[in-house]
């Protein structure tokens, strides 16, 4: 009986290892998250294939020391943070979820951006209904609406903010130009942008986090998936490791910056277990330097 409540507590505090950050200066979450995106059917769209093990693994997330989920009213649309909700509810102290508002969803695999006012005070309040909650943690505008003046929509979530029907704002897939824009209008916490070790065009976004101390949310995060033939850095080191190269992958973004919040998302608990593992491994300078050459950084 110790024994399996030492390994139960082994596995809490998994995630932990990779470190924490403050979200807004008031939201400390374990630097390693989840992506719930897969969680959904194919191409992000209805019910997954089995909803009963999309809920097995929501709840595996947390008890391997997950505190910090991210999600979209659009990943269904609705069906993720619905799965949230029926695997969690009520909620652990110290969880924090974050979602997003601004797209539409014609079909599967189909994303129409939305940043009207009217569909983001509708989608935050399905949020907070699909969710349980009186107040989302971290609302998110999925991207900036180039039909919808920004000031509009930003406006709209500052308003939401007034209400306490959201806590803090963050933006995703944004320019530098674009963040500083927002921070005339409102307070932004955290910025997901495309990032991996293979995909480094948003390296002057991530430096102005750094320089703000903003959360970086890298979505995509496994990327590096594309590149570890026989011949790649990254299955080399992680051969030397012993360890995969998605680990590597995980553990390169978490070395790469203090404000790195990786969300890898999967639909299979054996795959969240191998990449919540990462944040157990350590990489040197000289891996780091060889894994930095796999793409260049632009920005």
């Amino acid at each position: 009986m110790k024994k399996d409540t030492s390994a139960k507590q082994q596995a809490k505090n998994l995630a932990g290892k990779a470190g924490e950050f403050l979200i807004g200066n008031d939201l400390r979450v374990a630097r390693l998250g989840f992506g719930a995106m897969r969680v959904t059917g194919k191409g992000i769209w209805g019910e997954p294939a089995d909803r009963a093990e999309a809920i097995r693994l929501v709840r595996r997330a947390v008890e391997l020391g997950i505190n910090f989920i991210d999600t979209a009213d659009s990943y269904g649309p609705g069906v993720s943070e619905e799965i949230i909700a029926e695997a969690l509810h009520p909620y652990p102290a110290g969880l924090v979820i974050a979602t997003k508002g601004g797209f539409d969803r014609p079909g599967p695999d189909r994303w129409v951006e939305n940043g009207r006012p009217g569909h983001l005070i509708s989608a935050c309040e399905g949020s907070l209904r699909r969710l349980r909650l009186d107040r989302i943690d971290l609302y998110q505008l999925h991207r900036i609406d180039p039909k919808v003046p920004a000031e509009d929509q930003l406006g709209t979530l500052k308003n939401l903010q007034a209400q306490g029907k959201i806590k803090h704002i963050g933006l995703s897939e944004v320019s530098v130009r674009q963040i500083q824009h927002a921070q005339t209008m409102v307070s932004v916490v955290s910025v997901q942008n495309r990032y991996s070790v293979t995909d480094r065009g948003s390296e002057d976004v991530l430096r102005y986090c750094e320089k703000e101390k903003m959360g970086f949310i890298p979505w995509f995060p496994l990327a590096a998936g594309r590149v570890s033939g026989e011949d790649s850095p990254l299955r080399h080191v992680a051969a030397r490791l012993k360890a995969t190269p998605s680990q590597v992958a995980l553990a390169w973004l978490l070395a790469r910056s203090p404000v790195m919040l990786p969300i890898p998302g999967t639909s299979s608990v054996k795959h969240l277990e191998e990449n919540v593992a990462a944040a157990d491994l350590q990489i040197d300078e000289s891996q780091m330097a060889e894994l930095g050459r796999l793409a260049p950084a632009r920005g």
